[in-house]
């Protein structure tokens, strides 16, 4: 009995489809006015309201034109982009919506005329409010995988909304010129280029003075020829310097050898034995000799007179040898020409000494006469290339300021002619045709209306706390229901006072429990 129950209870808890239909039924008075209140309500509200006309303009942003970017180089460098990335559409949609272009448009085209409830707002106040209005009213937006900016706009009026998108693109352009090439470059440059020529002029004119003060001399040159000059001699100078040192050193060796070298020379030595006395000798000698030798004939060795005889051949043989071991001999002296010629050399040198010293004074003189004039050639030099400095850099500095003139002189005939990175893709045309259909507002009315209707009625079935099925009755006392009566009620006809009965199937009025 008890599983029974359970899964007699569990049917009767299920939601069914027919449990739904039931709920509309019971509240099919609400239900019904309900929805035809909200969907005549919306049909109404269609009806009522202006209709609304929208117009579309499209922009098309590229990177055709290359600015040379503003900078104190000869050769600018070049800004070269050749895709357009999604931070550039981004930022061109920023300006389109910015408040000083919406707040032209909106003065250009008389948005801010209408009067508003209070009468006393100036004027300013309702070209905000109508600036507000225009931002609700205009959508723009990058078209994806595009370099086109989608702009659209709404409004009342076909030829004000045509007319809006016009000024609009019109101001944008303007504004887009003014953000990326900013005005008064050409005034600036002109200025700058009048400036630099006078002061190139100027400069010229100083170093022709300077060049009239120097009688149409380079010091520059005639400094490095000075110093070429001061170089040699200089050179000269350590030259005579060294010469008289070496002067001085020889001179000094001339002296000591001068007092070495003797006047006079031995020029010939002659030694030879004296003929005549040893002649006289040899003859004394052999005269001897016979006499002995005839008084050996004669007489004894050992006899006086051969003795005597004897001893005077000896003593004439030592005479003899005495002569024979000393000859006689001979000297002749003459001037020693070294002498002579160190007199000379050393009276030379004095001389070349005395010559060197005064050519080393002079040229002393000479190389401080050269320092002392490049020393002034120099400083004028420096003056001379400070000058040429300052011409040089307002000369470079006039000529780029020119082609800087030039180049903003030609970005200008440009924006002109407005060669530009925006152009308009797509002119904004009046439309014919209303933004919103009937047929959308009716669909929009159904559902809305059955939307409506519908959670309205759930909504107060929910909040009812009567019972109306067998199932609620389980479900809140816990017993099984044996059999539901239906509820009867009588309408009556007020027309011809008939009498008419209902049954509800659903309502529940007598519950027979076990």
């Amino acid at each position: 009995m008890s599983n029974e129950f359970n899964a007699g209870t569990s049917r009767a808890l299920s939601f069914t489809v027919r449990d739904f239909v039931a709920i509309g039924f019971r509240h099919k008075r609400l239900l019904v006015l309900s929805f035809l209140g909200i969907f005549l309500g919306v049909l109404m509200s269609a009806l009522f309201l202006p209709a609304r006309y929208r117009a579309e303009t499209k922009l098309l942003v590229k990177r055709e034109r290359l600015d040379p970017v503003v900078s104190p180089e000869q050769n600018a460098p070049m800004m070269f982009k050749d895709t357009v990335s999604e931070e550039d559409l981004n930022s061109e949609v920023e300006l389109i919506e910015s408040d000083d272009v919406l707040r032209k448009v909106v003065v250009e085209c008389g948005l801010n005329r209408k009067r508003s409830l209070f009468g006393w707002q100036d004027e300013n106040t309702r070209t905000a409010k109508a600036v507000r209005r225009m931002k609700s009213d205009l959508v723009v937006d990058p078209i994806r995988k595009t370099n086109i900016i989608s702009v659209v706009y709404e409004s009342e009026n076909p030829q004000q909304a045509a007319q809006v998108l016009e000024t609009l693109s019109r101001v944008y352009v303007q504004k887009h010129l003014e953000v990326h090439h900013p005005s008064g470059q050409v005034k600036f440059f002109e200025q700058e280029t009048e400036q630099y020529k006078k002061a190139l002029t100027d400069a010229e004119q100083k170093l022709q003075d300077f060049s009239d003060q120097l009688g149409g001399v380079a010091p520059a040159q005639m400094r490095d020829l000075t110093l070429q000059k001061l170089a040699e001699f200089n050179a000269t100078l350590e030259t005579t310097r060294a010469e008289i040192k070496g002067t001085n050193n020889r001179i000094a060796d001339l002296d000591r050898q001068h007092g070495s070298t003797p006047s006079r020379l031995t020029t010939q030595m002659k030694k030879g034995d004296n003929p005549q006395v040893l002649e006289q000798l040899k003859a004394t000698l052999m005269s001897l000799e016979l006499k002995r030798t005839e008084l050996l004939t004669k007489y004894q060795p050992t006899y006086p007179l051969v003795q005597e005889v004897d001893k005077q051949i000896t003593d004439t043989r030592a005479a003899l040898a005495k002569e024979e071991g000393t000859p006689v001999s001979e000297e002749t002296t003459d001037q020693n020409p070294t002498y002579q010629w160190i007199n000379s050399e050393l009276a030379k040198a004095k001389a070349d000494l005395s010559g060197l010293q005064a050519r080393e004074t002079a040229t002393q003189a000479i190389v401080d006469v050269y320092a002392t004039k490049a020393r002034q050639l120099d400083e004028k030099g420096i003056m001379q290339q400070d000058l040429l400095r300052t011409e040089k850099a307002n000369e470079e500095n006039y000529l780029l300021y020119l082609k800087k003139s030039e180049e903003a002189r030609i970005s200008d005939a440009m924006d002109a002619t407005r060669m530009l990175n925006v152009a308009v893709a797509q002119a904004p045309v009046v439309p014919a045709l209303p933004s919103r259909s009937p047929w959308i507002f009716c669909l929009v009315g159904l559902l809305m209306a059955s939307v409506a209707s519908v959670g309205l009625v759930l909504a107060v079935d929910y909040l009812d706390q009567s019972f109306r099925t067998p199932s609620e009755v389980m479900a809140e006392l816990g017993i099984p229901v044996l059999a539901a009566v239906p509820h009867r009620y009588v309408e009556r006809n007020g027309t011809n006072g008939n009498v008419t009965a209902h049954e509800s199937v659903d309502d529940v009025l007598h519950v027979i429990t076990n």
